[in-house]
């Protein structure tokens, strides 16, 4: 059993998505959620074409000691269609950032992305104990822009040439955030859209 939500990814399971911790054999289900360029178009990694890119991509967010990845898996089917990280994870300042997330294009718009965003969202704020929770995304990624409002995410500002895009252009970064204050009416309006 989990006793530390700071120290690792721990499986959270809703109704429709359960976050299961990132594993290797994640990757042939990841593969095939892989479905659209459109799905990488604003991220810092390129769509896995093969099983050996889907290995190779899975490899790397659990090579890296700064993520907690999850794999996103659709109830329904018992397959991962997609990934999603912690970040930034700071128990000094209790904060952490949600992101590295992709999901199928098959299942954008359903409650998959808000739930898990539910998910997360109550172990930062209601276990690990967070005062903040950030999102960061492309300033061209209007969708995901979109999508982090719709949770009830505040935008802070622009990072100007934050990060490098994979064609080695900068990227500017829209930061969005969202305190243990606004939480309680956040997670009232996520329950509410879920049921």
């Amino acid at each position: 059993m989990e006793t530390d939500p700071w120290e690792g990814a721990g499986t959270m399971t809703g109704a429709h998505v359960r976050l299961e911790p990132l594993r290797r054999d994640h990757a042939a289900d990841l593969l095939v959620a892989a479905d659209s360029d459109d799905v990488f178009e604003h991220l810092t990694v390129s769509r896995p074409r093969s099983a050996r890119e889907a290995e190779d991509l899975v490899g790397a967010l659990l090579g890296r000691d700064d993520l907690q990845p999850w794999a996103q898996v659709e109830v329904g089917s018992g397959r991962a269609v997609g990934v999603t990280t912690y970040y930034e994870v700071d128990r000094t300042q209790r904060t952490v950032a949600i992101g590295h997330t992709w999901l199928a294009r098959r299942v954008w718009r359903t409650p998959v992305n808000t739930e898990a965003k539910l998910l997360l969202l109550t172990r930062a704020f209601d276990q690990m104990g967070c005062v903040r929770v950030v999102w960061h995304t492309d300033v061209r990624n209007l969708r995901s822009q979109a999508a982090i409002e719709r949770l009830g995410a505040v935008r802070e500002g622009l990072l100007r040439k934050h990060r490098r895009r994979l064609d080695g252009s900068w990227r500017d970064t829209v930061v969005y955030a969202m305190t243990d204050d606004e939480w309680p009416g956040v997670r009232r309006s996520l329950e509410a859209r879920l049921a």
